[in-house]
């Protein structure tokens, strides 16, 4: 999110989004080898290396990470920037131009497209940019005047995020100092491909059909949730699921002179989760298809009657629940998730979580490794340039913290 606060294990604010379009920015980085310990083999033979630079740009503060592991390709967001590097850490190409936030990123292994999160607050549009992954070949890409970037416009988002909750009339804009968007809705950053949540092969309107649902990889988003600790009804994670298999009827190209409407009407499912509310909501998320759980990391929030964790895990074999949604200014029923039995617990609320990293950036293997992104600067010919790093780290299930970095991964 443009402007937010990081955590309290972050190097670096994001600055306010800029021309991204910085041929000359780039910092070569070290070469990256696969550490004893941290490769295995990666389909085709591939060793994973124990490090992915994603090198130092003039940008915004590393947002997310994807990993192409057939081809061999890592990508990170840097807010206002996608570069795309090899397994050694060589960039390989990068799209710019955007002005928006460009925030957490996935791989669809099925289409062979990456997908992320974009946001154009002050336009009230909330997107999934879907980019052509293997037309990433070259260095500065503009994102509105090439077609390598489609855009999807997610109606369920816009409709909360300017929802007008205190009944004045007036939709209060991009502030977190208002009774407006509902559930706290600051728009959206965490996005993940995985199964169906509900256990029940989805609803069927989010642009695919029913048939076959349950065993489709659905696109999961989170919401962004704004920092509040006076308003009662933003302590949930919202997370909303789309079959993405007939989206290229929606997919329009980046226009942000004029930004488009064109998206589903509805969503596959909107499920909640109950953590306490959290600065900016999900800012990464993704699927384990190891333990079928998924990973919530978010910057801590400031509520002091919660545990405030910095991840959260939740529990991918129980199934969702009808149930009230806490806080909310009428009694409101949802389709609630739960918080896996692991971790820290906080009995005055019943939150699980862990204080564990992953908020600039989480990659699973599926095999119970995660890339973490690690967020810096390095100062360059005089200016700060913004850095991100791929950390392999093994899922150790111990508290405070499950992530342990895999021989050859430090610093």
């Amino acid at each position: 999110m443009s402007g937010r606060r990081t955590g309290r294990r972050a190097t670096v604010l994001a600055g306010a989004a800029a021309a991204a379009a910085l041929l000359g920015s780039v910092l070569i980085p070290q070469t990256a080898s696969a550490a004893p310990g941290a490769g295995g083999g990666g389909r085709g033979g591939q060793r994973l290396p124990a490090v992915v630079d994603g090198g130092a740009w003039d940008a915004g503060h590393v947002q997310g990470m994807a990993l192409d592991r057939k081809r061999g390709y890592m990508y990170f967001s840097f807010t206002n920037l996608l570069v795309k590097t090899d397994l050694r850490g060589n960039p390989v190409g990068s799209v710019t131009g955007f002005t928006g936030h460009l925030g957490d990123l996935d791989f669809n292994e099925r289409d062979g497209r990456l997908y992320g999160s974009l946001e154009y607050k002050k336009a009230e549009s909330f997107y999934i940019a879907v980019f052509d992954a293997d037309r990433i070949d070259r260095m500065g890409i503009d994102a509105q005047t090439s077609d390598i970037v489609s855009t999807v416009y997610l109606k369920e988002v816009v409709k909360d995020y300017t929802a007008d909750m205190d009944g004045n009339g007036v939709f209060d804009g991009d502030t977190a100092d208002t009774r407006d968007h509902r559930y706290g809705c600051s728009g959206i950053d965490g996005v993940a491909f995985g199964p169906d949540l509900d256990g029940r092969g989805g609803s069927g309107r989010g642009g695919g059909s029913s048939a076959g649902k349950r065993d489709a990889s659905l696109l999961t988003v989170a919401y962004g949730i704004y920092s509040d600790n006076a308003r009662p009804d933003n302590d949930h994670q919202v997370l909303l699921q789309y079959d993405v298999r007939r989206w290229k009827k929606y997919e329009r190209p980046l226009s942000e002179s004029a930004p488009h409407t064109s998206g589903p009407a509805h969503t596959d499912g909107k499920f909640f989760a109950y953590t306490g509310n959290t600065t900016y909501g999900v800012q990464n998320l993704e699927y384990d298809a190891a333990s079928h759980n998924w990973q919530l990391a978010v910057y801590e929030g400031k509520k002091p009657d919660f545990p405030n964790y910095s991840l959260f895990t939740v529990d991918g074999r129980a199934p969702a629940v009808r149930g009230p949604v806490r806080g909310q200014p009428e009694p409101e029923e949802g389709t609630l998730l739960t918080l896996a039995r692991q971790g820290l617990y906080d009995r005055a609320t019943g939150v699980r979580g862990w204080h564990g990293p992953g908020e600039y950036g989480l990659v699973s293997l599926g095999d119970g490794r995660y890339y973490v992104a690690e967020s810096g600067t390095v100062e360059e010919n005089g200016a700060t340039k913004q850095t991100g790093r791929a950390v392999l780290h093994r899922w150790t299930g111990r508290t405070p913290n499950p992530l342990t970095p895999v021989r050859g991964a430090a610093q």
